[in-house]
């Protein structure tokens, strides 16, 4: 590669010492010229030649995943098990939560002390996919419904599978 101000002595004829020692090197040479790059892209250069030739230089891509279908015949939340650590408040949101959302991953717990007025709520559902965190978190709520009125409050962490 050659700078700008070799590039210039050497348009202008006037080679100094250290442009003729480039210019004996050997470098791989571009042939661009200055109108078709900034203007219009010679027809050799077409926007589908281009995308060809990128496909035939780039390295073979990893094969996409796949997924079974035994997997997603059966419903998602066939492989939670009910903790047996859940108290009763607990293990009716938790009940609640897995017949609405059929979620992959669960968790509920009593986060008042054990007075049942605060639930911390992190589920997983692939009914969440393209809503955002708001509407994905009123659901929960309106799932939840009266149970929520009686309750100081309500932590929810949505997520997608």
């Amino acid at each position: 590669m050659i700078c700008r101000a070799c590039l210039r002595a050497s348009r202008a004829g006037l080679r100094s010492e250290a442009s003729q020692r480039l210019a004996s090197v050997q470098t791989p040479s571009r042939a661009l010229s200055l109108a078709s790059t900034r203007f219009a892209a010679p027809a050799a250069y077409s926007t589908s030649a281009l995308l060809q030739q990128r496909a035939l230089q780039t390295p073979a891509r990893l094969p996409s995943r796949t997924y079974s279908t035994a997997a997603s015949e059966q419903p998602a939340s066939a492989g939670l098990e009910k903790p047996a650590d859940l108290d009763e408040g607990e293990a009716q949101v938790w009940d609640i939560l897995i017949r609405e959302f059929a979620p992959t991953n669960l968790v509920v717990r009593d986060i008042s002390g054990g007075c049942g007025s605060m639930y911390g709520v992190d589920i997983c559902s692939e009914k969440f996919r393209g809503l955002n965190m708001l509407k994905q978190q009123r659901l929960v709520n309106a799932a939840l419904g009266e149970l929520v009125k009686q309750w100081h409050g309500i932590q929810i962490k949505t997520s997608v599978p």
